[in-house]
């Protein structure tokens, strides 16, 4: 790009994308969607017991400043103003669980996140009380079966389990938040004034909203007893929410004053950056975790087949909610991260491409990674991981290639299942996040599914999404979301290579797997009674 180019960019959007593994802030140009700059940092994720996965939310948001002043002086080497950012957009993990105190500013606890099991023997609990402990009690008013995946369970848990929340709440002190809130309050001025909110997105993943009346649902809040007065409050996710404040960590005091206008759940800001505005568009999005959200317009549509209804997103105080199916899997790159850091098989994540490229097939061998049970379709919690079919020739490569291909079969029992719920098959399948470099995993993929992968050349689609709400709020309008105007976006294409039967075949296979990787455990995780033979997650902190 030519110094004169750089000039006349106009103006320019961040986005803050917090996921599971890592934070990144990224620079784009509100005309042309170009990323032009980005810093990203990796989050420590800590197992202090089975089961249990914990991230310390101090260091969350010390990444995001490191994110956010690194961006800048890179731009700044590129001779980009960085007064041309003219808004912020938040994408974050969805569901991970805070609670701190409003007059420090301090957490009570580590974030729970999402992945986390201790919450099974609430769960446990918590259906004792419902009639005929029917786990989709509340599925037409929230969209969730009850499950530990969601954050009012964790914070059920945070409540009886930590004295000082107990004490905080009683005092009026605690705040709660999914990593979203925690950030939007800590960057608009944390204690000092800081706001308190969260989107549509992001509080439709807690159990506790309605997401027909888009509110906090008090019957819901007293099944679990939460206290409705540490909830955040709710806005769509596209409006000016707050200003940045100075950050003594910012030392260049970098984007002061700056509106945060743009807020999604991360699979939500996918959905958006994938431009997926049309009833019946999808995405699959690969990252810790694999997430297949199928857009079904204004109307709210309930799974029959183990998906999830949630809110895909409200552009706007005044714009309509959209609704998605949603098929969520636990386990996708984490795979990849457990065979580098516990097994010790890869050097580098990206290694595992080249050990499946040298088999090119697992040779027999099926791995289900259920390290945190298994979500959809199944919810089934007792599951653990299972490496099957091993014989005296298998080797790391034919396990790497199965890891690739577990995340590939789990896409595929997504889509059966969307599938059948939109009555009307997919013929091609958009795909975003950070597993998609892989080419051989590309590849896998679309002769898995029997249909093309489609990739867009610009993979941060969740990051973009998070910054087109941003420029597309009222009072920044920056960015047009109008169809004719957005950016037409180049992809990659992976066909299918196989015959279908072969295709059908190694599924079946992998069916087979999965049933045997179901009951491993007892309900109550915290107990730490788990069978010996079921694989686990665990700490690789040094």
């Amino acid at each position: 790009m030519a110094a004169s180019d750089r000039m006349m960019l106009g103006p320019l959007v961040g986005s803050i994308d917090q996921g599971t593994s890592s934070t990144r802030f990224l620079v784009f140009n509100a005309k042309t969607s170009e990323l032009l700059s980005h810093h990203q940092v990796e989050i420590m994720q800590k197992f202090p017991k089975e089961g249990w996965v914990e991230q310390d939310p101090k260091e969350i948001l010390s990444s995001v400043h490191e994110c956010v002043e690194k961006t800048c002086e890179k731009l700044q080497q590129l001779n980009i103003d960085i007064t041309n950012i003219k808004a912020i957009g938040v994408s974050n993990q969805r569901e991970t669980t805070v609670v701190w105190d409003k007059t420090t500013g301090e957490p009570l606890y580590n974030a729970i996140v999402w992945l986390d099991l201790r919450t099974q023997a609430t769960v446990e609990r918590l259906l004792k009380k419902i009639p005929g402990k029917n786990k989709s009690f509340f599925k037409f008013r929230t969209g969730l079966p009850l499950s530990t995946y969601f954050s009012a369970v964790k914070l059920r848990w945070l409540l009886d389990n930590v004295e000082e929340i107990k004490q905080a709440v009683g005092d009026g002190r605690a705040m709660f938040g999914t990593i979203d809130s925690w950030l939007i309050w800590s960057l608009t001025g944390g204690k000092n004034g800081g706001v308190h909110c969260t989107d549509v997105t992001n509080a439709s993943r807690t159990m506790l909203f309605n997401i027909h009346s888009l509110e906090w649902d008090p019957e819901l809040c007293r099944f679990f007893d939460i206290p409705m007065e540490i909830l955040p409050k709710v806005r769509s996710s596209s409006e000016i929410y707050g200003l940045m404040k100075i950050c003594p960590s910012l030392k260049s005091g970098a984007l002061t004053g700056v509106p945060i206008s743009g807020c999604l759940g991360d699979q939500s800001a996918a959905l958006v950056g994938q431009m997926c505005f049309q009833d019946g568009q999808a995405k699959n999005t690969y990252g810790t975790g694999c997430f297949l959200l199928c857009n079904t317009g204004q109307k709210s549509v309930f799974s029959e087949h183990g998906l999830l209804t949630t809110i895909a997103y409200k552009l706007g105080r005044d714009k309509p909610v959209c609704y998605a199916l949603e098929g969520s899997v636990a386990i996708a790159g984490a795979v990849v991260r457990w065979l580098r850091d516990n097994l010790g098989i890869l050097k580098t994540s990206q290694e595992v491409e080249k050990l499946a490229a040298e088999v090119g097939t697992s040779y027999g061998c099926y791995f289900v990674p259920a390290f945190s049970g298994l979500y959809a379709p199944y919810w089934e919690p007792s599951a653990r991981g299972i490496i099957c079919g091993l014989t005296q020739f298998t080797n790391k490569n034919h396990i790497a290639f199965a890891a690739l291909e577990a995340v590939c079969f789990q896409t595929r029992e997504l889509l059966d299942a969307i599938n059948k719920d939109c009555g009307v098959p997919l013929n091609q399948l958009q795909v975003d996040g950070g597993m998609t470099n892989n080419k051989v995993l590309m590849q896998l993929q679309s002769d898995i599914l029997c249909i093309p992968v489609v990739k867009p050349s610009m993979p941060e689609t969740t990051a973009l999404g998070a910054a087109m709400a941003a420029g597309a709020a009222e009072g920044v309008g920056i960015w047009s979301l109008n169809p004719g105007d957005l950016t037409a976006v180049t992809c990659e294409r992976f066909e299918p290579q196989i015959n279908p039967e072969e295709s059908e075949f190694r599924f079946a296979r992998w069916k087979k797997a999965v049933m045997k990787s179901m009951d491993w455990v007892t309900s109550d995780i915290s107990s730490n009674v788990i069978s010996l033979v079921g694989l686990r997650i665990e700490s690789t902190e040094d």
